[in-house]
């Protein structure tokens, strides 16, 4: 066994991992990345088609990105946020609030998504409060959504093998059936859908709506539960019942910003208005440092504007809240999408990803394929006229990882989801590579 690999099993536990698996399969040393491709000590590439957990948008390596790394390091590494400011956070924040699609006019930075989760949260509970409202104190989320590990962010996630086992810890809220075409919730089939799911929420927010401070939903993909994609029409629909009932809209933007979707946020996606708040983090800085922000309104933001005595302070923060570096690699990678026409180039690649996405669909094991932008997701079964699933103890997700790291692709399940979630760099011929080697290895579990 490599030396390095001996001692990072000697000193490491590493994150959504049994440690106990490493003695026979053990981590992966990667030395250097470029692009779309990372190369371990051996000298074997990969195609990084997990954007390495959903963060890498313009590719490894990028040289505009570390020239602004550098270029802030010969001036400000670091400084509290709290009575100081700088230019990298301001000219941040200008720049997402004009090209927010919400109205949304205040940014708080943090450093990763469930601390975006849990700034929205903490500022819908003391947003009612600040107001004299003080019943308002529950949230309502999907059943299959994510939103993070901590416990704000679990405690208005669903619960499942992520995190059933911090139940005991979680606050009280609501959850109700997610918009899961593939296993529809109401027992519909596509031609029969009148997005009757959501019924569910409306009926609670008849009933409870004055206990609702928020709803969190993530935009048109529920990522950690299963690379779900669902219907514009229920995003519409539960914006307009959080705006009839008096509730604020969460976005969790975290997985879908920045491109993944094809636009630069899932939301627009759908015309939904104003949101109260937008969670962003991941490709905020495409990959390169940690950062966080959540986007609020003019109107949430003076419900804490006051007097200091009256309390209404937002006490929160954290130690490396608008890091300067961060900021500065934050606005290279928006620089990034204006120069590089990001957005625009994706538009060629998009539909032979969608094209050849399509092809999954008869083989044995695939119950489903669903896709939206460069986010591609099939659902493997034991069975596709009964949708039966494959049992835990199975681990088929994990036979189609191994086989892909034989096949240089990084194929990280999420149970028996096999999914790729693209860096928005990734070239024509690097595509069709891609599918290519993934249909080899979905083909080869049958």
């Amino acid at each position: 066994m490599d030396k390095w690999i001996k001692k990072d099993l000697e000193f490491l536990w590493h994150p959504y991992t049994q440690m106990k698996d490493c003695q026979k399969f053990p981590p992966i040393l990667i030395e250097k990345a470029e692009g779309a491709k990372l190369y371990d000590s051996k000298g074997n590439f990969y195609y990084d088609t997990i954007s390495s957990w959903w963060c890498n948008v313009h590719g490894h390596n990028h040289p505009r990105i570390k020239d602004a790394i550098r270029r802030q390091l010969d001036s400000l590494e670091h400084v509290l946020f709290a009575g100081f400011t700088h230019k990298p956070a301001i000219l941040l924040a200008e720049k997402l609030i004009s090209i927010s699609p919400h109205q949304l006019t205040k940014i708080f930075f943090s450093d990763n998504g469930s601390t975006a989760v849990e700034v929205a949260l903490k500022m819908s509970l003391q947003y009612w409060r600040n107001r004299g409202i003080n019943h308002k104190t529950k949230f309502i989320s999907l059943d299959l959504g994510y939103h993070g590990d901590t416990i704000g962010a679990m405690s208005i996630s669903g619960v499942g093998l992520f995190n059933k086992k911090f139940q005991p810890l979680f606050f009280p809220s609501f959850k109700v059936p997610s918009p899961y075409c593939y296993r529809c919730p109401m027992e519909k089939n596509r031609n029969t859908c009148n997005i009757d799911c959501i019924n569910p929420l409306e009926a609670l927010l008849k009933e409870k709506s004055q206990e609702i401070a928020a709803i969190i939903i993530e935009p048109m993909v529920m990522a950690a539960g299963g690379m779900i994609v669902y219907p514009k029409e229920y995003l519409i629909r539960a914006a307009g019942l959080s705006k009839k009932f008096g509730v604020h809209l969460i976005l969790d933007e975290v997985a879908t910003g920045f491109g993944r979707t094809g636009k630069m946020f899932a939301s627009e996606f759908a015309d939904i208005g104003s949101a109260d708040f937008m969670c962003l983090s991941k490709g905020i800085t495409s990959g390169y440092l940690p950062l966080a922000a959540t986007l609020t309104t003019q109107k949430v933001y003076k419900a804490f504007y006051a007097n200091y005595k009256e309390n209404k302070t937002f006490y929160h923060g954290h130690t490396y809240t608008a890091n300067p570096i961060s900021c500065a690699a934050a606005l290279a990678s928006l620089q990034i999408f204006k120069e590089e026409r990001v957005l625009e180039r994706i538009e060629e690649i998009i539909p032979l990803f969608h094209k050849g996405m399509e092809r999954f669909r008869d083989l044995p094991l695939v119950g489903d394929v669903r896709y939206i932008g460069l986010i591609g997701a099939l659902e493997l079964v034991k069975d596709k006229q009964t949708k039966k699933s494959f049992a835990l103890r199975e681990r088929i997700g994990l036979k189609a990882y191994k086989e892909g790291l034989k096949r240089k692709l990084i194929l990280r399940p999420l149970g028996n989801i096999i999914y790729l979630f693209l860096p928005l760099c990734v070239k024509k011929d690097e595509l069709a590579d891609i599918l290519y080697r993934a249909y080899s290895i979905v083909k080869s579990l049958t």
